[in-house]
């Protein structure tokens, strides 16, 4: 007697597993986002950051990933969270590679080290719990923040003592 999965049919009563996909086939936004262990508004970003990923998008704008989207998600993955890199400079290496990211790509350079940004991206939308490249620099002191400044303190003198002129004549008006 052989069993249900043999024969090809697909057992979805409750508390079973989802039957595996073939290798080769497509998988949802939801799919990826399970397995590579990336929140699905991540995929959707990194869409717009890097072209090379293109799923496709069928009615009501579902998408699709082929394997070969996959593989490279997964890759992009492995260059932003575990090796450090920012996203531009997986960017970059998409450009000098044709679109193509290797498996010999060395530690990013401090440019492109995401701990050292110049212009950090949204980077809480982007980390996955548990993968924390390093924790926040502490905000700096307020009295380091404050720059002293003549001009401005010549104003505010000025506007200091037009203030108590305007009380003393208050003070003479009746009432």
């Amino acid at each position: 007697m052989s069993s249900a999965a043999e024969d090809g049919e697909i057992d979805l009563s409750p508390g079973r597993a989802r039957p595996k996909k073939a290798p080769n086939a497509f998988r949802t936004i939801s799919e990826v986002a399970d397995d590579l262990h990336i929140p699905q508004h991540v995929l959707r970003f990194w869409e717009t950051k890097f072209p090379q990923v293109k799923p496709l998008k069928r009615g009501g704008g579902r998408r699709y990933y082929r394997p070969d989207d996959i593989a490279l998600l997964r890759r992009i993955s492995d260059l932003l969270y575990i090796q450090g890199y920012t996203i531009k400079g997986v960017q970059r290496l998409l450009r000098e590679g044709g679109g193509k990211l290797s498996d010999d790509i060395p530690p990013p350079n401090p440019d492109e080290r995401a701990g050292e940004r110049a212009d950090p991206e949204s980077e809480a939308d982007l980390m996955i719990p548990g993968l924390e490249l390093a924790p926040p620099a502490p905000p700096p002191p307020r009295t380091a923040l404050k720059r002293v400044d003549p001009e401005v303190d010549r104003l505010r003198r000025l506007l200091a003592e037009a203030l108590e002129e305007l009380e003393a004549l208050r003070a003479l008006l009746p009432g």
